[in-house]
């Protein structure tokens, strides 16, 4: 069984992550942290709460982290993931609470609680990370794995030219982070696995795998949706899971062709959730990564080492077969959505 921990500023892709983990039978998903990026924290909160009151898991703790990067100035979050942060869709309502901790202190919570056992999973900027680190240096070396989304490795980026978002956010938080694993990884598996751009851009998802989706839990619901519907059409799924997938998703396809990149929409975190379970799903090679703080216009930038004279302090993605991993979250997912019908679980 894998014991992870998840780190997310719950968008859109975040919350598939999610739903991708709940419904994995090999993941018992110990804590969840949440950060701000794509929408301010306090969102976020609301966000895992609901998301986890939907798929009947409220037993799982959810912690408020930091809303502003290292250096306090909050990032310009634009229209991604909506107002809300996962587009169209709405949520149950909750009686959930958060823990009385913060997200720093869960990382460090959950890693003495699973020493050697847990899987970090970060999908959102790295600042609660990094605040775990200053308050446990030996961090890297209590973790089974670390899985980061994040940067972009001689690939353009998606916020400047060459920045990824999430490392852009807080460079400053991603640099402490590439540090520690630098001075206290020795072992080449306790490397952190970087899924850039370079990698996630490659898992596309469209209407028609949607659709199997949709067909994998309900054959008799759902529609294929198109470029010519009407903007903000809603689902009308009967499962209340897909329902939500469905409204984020579309939201999504809609964002991605207002941006010329097609109907269509990129699943960077679930691919990093699938990772944190099973790494052999990507190729990967090893490189010395630093983070670029000082450019006037490669701030925030992942500049890749990859000659081997330096010693490497990650594993960064090269390579997935989009096909394996899209089989894997439908055949994953859609029996999951299934069986939420119902009454929430409580523990």
């Amino acid at each position: 069984m894998n014991v992870v921990f998840a780190d997310v500023d719950t968008g859109i892709d975040d919350a598939m992550a999610l739903i991708f983990l709940l419904a994995s039978p090999d993941a018992n998903v110990v804590g969840i942290a949440s950060t701000g990026g794509n929408i301010a924290v306090d969102q976020v909160c609301a966000n895992n709460l609901g998301l986890l009151e939907l798929c009947r898991a409220t037993d799982i703790p959810v912690s408020r982290g930091a809303d502003l990067p290292l250096n306090g100035q909050r990032p310009d979050r634009g229209k991604v993931h909506g107002p809300k942060g996962l587009g169209y869709a709405d949520l149950p309502p909750t009686d959930g609470r958060l823990t009385s901790y913060d997200s720093a202190t869960a990382w460090v919570r959950a890693a003495h609680a699973f020493p050697g056992k847990l899987i970090g999973l970060a999908t959102g900027p790295l600042t609660n990370l990094a605040l775990a680190l200053r308050a446990e240096p030996t961090l890297p070396k209590l973790l089974r794995r670390l899985v980061i989304m994040g940067g972009a490795y001689d690939y353009p980026g998606n916020t400047t030219a060459v920045a990824e978002w999430n490392i852009s956010v807080d460079p400053e938080a991603a640099a402490e982070v590439f540090a520690a694993w630098s001075a206290e990884a020795t072992e080449p598996q306790r490397l952190p696995i970087l899924c850039g751009l370079n990698l996630t851009h490659k898992i596309v998802m469209t209407p028609d795998i949607l659709a199997r989706l949709v067909a994998a839990t309900d054959p008799a619901s759902g529609m294929l949706m198109s470029p010519r519907d009407e903007p903000g059409t809603r689902s009308m799924a009967s499962n209340p899971l897909i329902r939500v997938v469905e409204d984020a998703m579309r939201f999504y396809f809609e964002i991605h062709s207002d941006d010329r990149g097609g109907y269509l929409a990129h699943l960077h975190d679930p691919l990093a959730a699938a990772v944190a379970l099973d790494p052999g799903l990507i190729a990967t090679r090893p490189a010395a990564v630093d983070v670029e703080l000082t450019g006037t216009l490669t701030r925030g930038m992942t500049v890749t080492e990859w000659s081997g004279n330096r010693e490497p302090n990650a594993l960064i993605g090269i390579g997935v077969d989009p096909e394996a991993f899209f089989d894997r979250f439908i055949e994953r997912v859609g029996p999951f959505a299934r069986r939420q019908v119902g009454t929430p679980r409580r523990t």
